[in-house]
């Protein structure tokens, strides 16, 4: 189990904004969070990779990638976090240098040495988002869409074991939400968790995951309200 959140209180600025969250993530799932803007979805997020604080005093258990993060030090969070691809909203591209550039550094910072590794890796997942042609440009050259396929991009440049996304289709028409949700279907499917947090309620029943909700300071799993579930098919792959 990559994230196992038992009875788990997460705080804001000291305000409880989610109370006894129960919350659990395996490899390879795809996992939605809704909920309205102040819920708490974004604040859970951080959580995961040690932004924000869980006191012990305040879960069961609340475990990331195998570390128990009430007790996790400091100096470990760097580690845990090369283990995750985490897109924020606001992409936090570096502006000042190119597409190649950017994703040079993040390699280089995370210990990468060989610079045909290097290229090649980069090339990769260029070509998974479309953007293999858009080596050489400015951050500031990419519409909207493409900067959040660079984002998506950075993200699983260190191969992670799991994506965090805060609203990845934020802002974005819905043919450019449909090739950026495509990507991450390819992503779970090769063995990475995805755990993203949206307001696009019509996007969820496209695509086959579990759905949460965060509502009045608490967490539940409602995914039978956003899908079908034939039993019979079920039982018949089952065997």
């Amino acid at each position: 189990m990559l994230i196992d959140y038992q009875n788990v209180n997460v705080y804001q600025d000291d305000v409880c904004v989610l109370k006894d969250v129960n919350f659990q993530v395996n490899e390879g799932e795809f996992i939605f969070i809704i909920g309205k803007v102040g819920s708490g979805k974004s604040s859970l997020l951080k959580t995961f990779y040690c932004e924000l604080d869980v006191k012990k005093s305040d879960a069961e258990k609340a475990e990331v990638l195998g570390r128990n993060i009430t007790t996790i030090r400091r100096k470990h969070i760097p580690a845990l976090r090369k283990e995750m691809g985490i897109i924020f909203q606001d992409f936090q591209l570096l502006h000042d240098r190119t597409v190649w550039k950017n994703f040079r550094f993040v390699l280089k910072a995370t210990g990468w040495k060989d610079n045909d590794e290097i290229n090649n890796r980069i090339n990769e997942v260029l070509a998974l988002v479309g953007l293999e042609d858009k080596l050489m440009k400015m951050p500031h050259e990419l519409s909207g869409g493409e900067q959040q396929r660079l984002a998506i991009a950075r993200a699983i440049l260190n191969h992670p074991t799991i994506i965090i996304a805060d609203e990845p289709t934020g802002n974005l028409d819905p043919e450019t939400t449909g090739n950026i949700m495509s990507i991450f279907k390819k992503i779970s499917e090769k063995g990475t968790a995805v755990v993203m947090t949206t307001h696009n309620i019509s996007m969820i029943s496209k695509v086959k995951a579990t759905v949460y909700r965060c509502k009045e300071g608490r967490m539940e799993n409602v995914t039978a309200e956003f899908h079908d579930i034939d039993l019979s098919q079920e039982l018949e792959f089952d065997e």
